[in-house]
């Protein structure tokens, strides 16, 4: 689960880097995505099978990733719904293999897909349709190619909804304690929002995109990785990784060498991963280097707290790498 991060305030200086990090990284994020999604949706309408859309599909993924932590504003439930991972109990495709088999009139209809199962929608439902071999070898006219045609008009529409969204959000955190803003009652509180998603986006790095797959010792589960079909599942680690540090730098006071020492190994753990999709972990090597990983990502966030919370008086309160 992700982490549920408790965070005390402790002093409550004026704490800049929320507006730095709402216009530099969160909002040409967010419009890069919503581009990159229209994109997708204009290149399947022009040929949706398989092998044509694929470059576009993963150039949304690529938009895309860096936001898949951020769970503020619209994407608190919007995320859901572009990219809802984990599916625990499979329903994202038993919903799609049952809209194929019925050629359900739902599939062919953007407004009426809205209505589908979030795990039969976005990113986790286009790494089915189109890297799935029994799902994938549709042609050009088929209902399984009108329906990727639907997801990724119905993903753009999101990618919109979540832009114009972002605009509002941007402006409650980066005015956080003026006249009339109730979202956000102090500057502290803004900043205390985003740095949370920094820090929650790497434990769910670790204990999820790497904890799923590695599975427990002898028992690695390869195909509970994020997006594996697609080949997605260590570049979405390392946009995760990115992205919050990306925020952290944003929302330092100064220079955090620490961190960027973090991160220079959490470079050198991911350069010697040789398979991306995580589907090599029975290979006791392969395994020994995920693991790296996820020591690195958690050093990560240790020298996060350090430099960037701890000085503006922020501890974490429940962790769950305490083992509490």
């Amino acid at each position: 689960m992700r982490l549920a991060l408790a965070l005390t305030l402790l002093a409550t200086p004026a704490l800049a880097g929320v507006e730095e990090a709402v216009n530099a990284w969160i909002l040409p994020g967010v419009a890069a995505f919503a581009e990159s999604a229209g994109t997708l949706a204009r290149s399947a309408a022009g040929d949706c099978t398989a092998d044509a859309l694929r470059p576009a599909y993963l150039a949304a993924w690529e938009a895309w990733a860096p936001l898949a932590d951020i769970r503020l504003g619209p994407s608190e439930a919007g995320a859901l719904s572009i990219a809802y991972w984990p599916d625990e109990r499979g329903a994202g495709a038993r919903t799609l293999r049952g809209l194929i088999a019925a050629e359900d009139p739902a599939g062919l209809d953007p407004v009426a897909y809205a209505e589908v199962s979030a795990a039969a929608r976005g990113f986790p439902a286009l790494d089915l349709l189109l890297g799935d071999p029994d799902l994938s070898g549709y042609s050009g006219g088929s209902y399984a190619c009108r329906l990727v045609q639907t997801v990724a008009a119905d993903l753009a529409v999101q990618a919109e909804a979540l832009a114009e969204g972002w605009q509002a959000e941007a402006q409650a955190l980066t005015t956080a304690g003026a006249e009339g803003n109730a979202e956000y009652l102090s500057p502290d509180e803004a900043f205390r929002a985003i740095y949370t998603q920094a820090l929650s986006g790497l434990e769910f790095s670790a204990d999820t995109r790497l904890g799923r797959p590695l599975g427990e010792p002898g028992t690695p589960r390869p195909t509970r990785a994020e997006a594996w079909r697609s080949g997605r599942s260590l570049p979405n680690v390392a946009a995760s990784v990115e992205s919050a540090v990306g925020l952290a730098r944003e929302l330092a006071d100064g220079p955090i060498p620490a961190t960027e020492a973090a991160l220079d190994q959490v470079h050198h753990a991911e350069a010697a991963i040789d398979d991306p999709s995580f589907q090599d972990l029975a290979d006791p090597t392969a395994r020994l280097k995920l693991e790296i990983l996820q020591q690195r990502i958690r050093a990560l966030i240790d020298a996060m707290e350090a430099e960037v919370g701890n000085p503006r008086g922020l501890q974490p309160g429940f962790n769950s790498r305490d083992g509490d």
